[in-house]
């Protein structure tokens, strides 16, 4: 069953994969695509340290990913916030038209050079802010954004400030701009979707369960951590960040409660979720997943996942 985003990605169902940070390479990605969805190339992806040439890996990635796979992915733009540099995320975008790409994941607020760029290629632009409002999104409009990506506080990774969760974001961004709306943030399964869908949602934007997948390269013991882990499990450790408990980020989460602004700048110092996601070191870093990771119980392949979740587009 096609609908207006499966026409624009190219793909058999109304999914993308979202872009984890250092937890995406080519394997993941292909797989995503080679099951129907959009795969997605996060920052850092390949990666495992930062002593590896960025770019370099990058392109390795993008070619490796391509070997495996016909179907449609993309690459992610992180952008600053307005009026500081772009260039990396410029660099990015050429060197990834250059190997063929032509979907791009934008994060942030709505840059006009770089939307325009991308669009003066004829490449397919998928919008997603980090604190979405109505008025950014027909801002997006406004620059060619084709899909946007409405993100609710329940999501994993760095998380909205303004507190305002999927129920509430979705069908406000649906409202307000007459292209298709992704709703991301505590999608773990098929129940999942169908809300998102009941909001006025035309696909569905998913990160934290793919991180429990075969294919992902979360390592295994936090995959199992994962698993085992409820919602009460999950500290508020920054505005913008939480994580699964364990000593360091209990601190992290007292002085944030504390009034600590400082915090989430301490994360990123210890490495983010490198050490403990990718590297399995659980007690070095922070463990990013959504609300709803009550629901994490397994470890299917990608190509089962994603078939339980769209399973009504079949």
């Amino acid at each position: 069953m096609h609908n207006r985003v499966t026409d624009i990605l190219q793909t058999k169902y109304p999914l993308i994969q979202a872009p984890m940070n250092w937890l995406t390479d080519a394997r993941l990605v292909a797989a995503v695509a080679n099951a129907g969805g959009l795969g997605t190339f996060g920052p850092n992806a390949g990666r495992d340290s930062l002593a590896q040439e960025g770019m370099q890996i990058m392109e390795k990635q993008i070619k490796l990913a391509q070997a495996q796979t016909n179907g449609s992915i993309a690459m992610t733009l992180g952008l600053n916030p307005q009026g500081e540099d772009q260039s990396y995320a410029q660099r990015v975008l050429e060197r990834s038209l250059a190997l063929g790409i032509r979907f791009f994941l934008v994060g942030g607020e709505p840059d006009e050079a770089i939307y325009r760029q991308v669009k003066a290629v004829g490449a397919i632009l998928i919008a997603r802010s980090y604190n979405p409002t109505p008025d950014e999104a027909r801002r997006q409009v406004e620059l060619g954004a084709d899909l946007i990506v409405a993100t609710g506080y329940d999501e994993g990774g760095v998380i909205p400030t303004h507190g305002n969760g999927t129920f509430t974001t979705v069908p406000r961004i649906a409202d307000a701009v007459s292209i298709p709306v992704l709703a991301a943030g505590g999608i773990n399964d098929v129940r999942g979707v169908r809300a998102a869908m009941a909001l006025g949602a035309e696909g569905v934007f998913v990160g934290s369960r793919f991180l429990v997948t075969q294919e992902a390269r979360t390592a295994p013991v936090t995959k199992q951590k994962i698993m085992k882990s409820t919602a009460e499990d999950l500290l508020l450790v920054a505005p913008n960040q939480r994580s699964l408990s364990n000593e360091r980020m209990k601190e992290l989460a007292r002085r944030f409660k504390a009034g600590d602004q400082t915090t989430f700048h301490q994360t990123r110092e210890m490495g983010g979720v490198r050490p403990a996601m990718l590297h399995g070191k659980l007690k070095e870093g922070e463990i990013s997943v959504n609300t709803g990771l009550d629901l994490i119980q397994t470890e299917p392949t990608v190509a089962e996942l994603v078939a339980e979740l769209m399973q009504d587009f079949n």
